[in-house]
């Protein structure tokens, strides 16, 4: 264990129907309790030696630190990009409740 139970998932994909896409089928796998859909967004980063700027959805997954490689690697079967942002944020408190909900939701 890494000092934490809890986590939240971050990537971003470029388009609404993609990210809501992956995060109800993430949430039916139950590799995550939630997800929410933002965007769009704009995104500004490097790729293959250039500054690139597009339009971009970011989707947040509520998640468990046990089940955090299994929703890595959904994340990575079934995202069209060829390195994608997958990044995993500790919580480290929260409301009682929604953590113990969290817990029952994700298999």
């Amino acid at each position: 264990m890494n000092g934490y139970s809890h986590c939240q998932v971050v990537t971003t994909i470029d388009s609404k129907d993609a990210a809501d896409d992956l995060a109800r089928a993430a949430v039916q796998a139950r590799a995550a309790a939630c997800a929410q859909v933002i965007g769009p967004i704009s995104s500004s980063y490097w790729w293959e030696g250039s500054v690139q700027t597009e339009q971009e959805w970011q989707v947040v997954f509520k998640t468990t630190q046990r089940a955090y490689g299994s929703l890595e690697e959904y994340i990575r079967a079934h995202h069209s990009y060829d390195v994608p942002e997958i990044l995993c944020l500790p919580v480290t408190a929260g409301h009682r409740p929604y953590l113990e909900w969290l817990d029952h939701e994700v298999a």
